[in-house]
């Protein structure tokens, strides 16, 4: 499987507690943080859901 980079770039302040889950779930607890995850459909749906608060990157 491929690997992505995922970092906060927005806080999960004033966002659906739906979104704020989201986050949680691939591990990002924290602005500027970031996580290496499989590229899985499930983790690419959750990076579909929060777009706008991440930057994701191919490795």
């Amino acid at each position: 499987m491929a690997k992505i980079k995922v970092t906060q770039i927005k806080s999960g302040i004033d966002r659906s507690e739906r979104q704020k889950q989201t986050l949680i779930a691939l591990g990002l607890r924290k602005v500027h943080a970031s996580r290496e995850v499989e590229a899985t459909p499930q983790i690419l749906g959750m990076v579909n859901k929060v777009n706008h608060l991440i930057k994701v990157e191919n490795l």
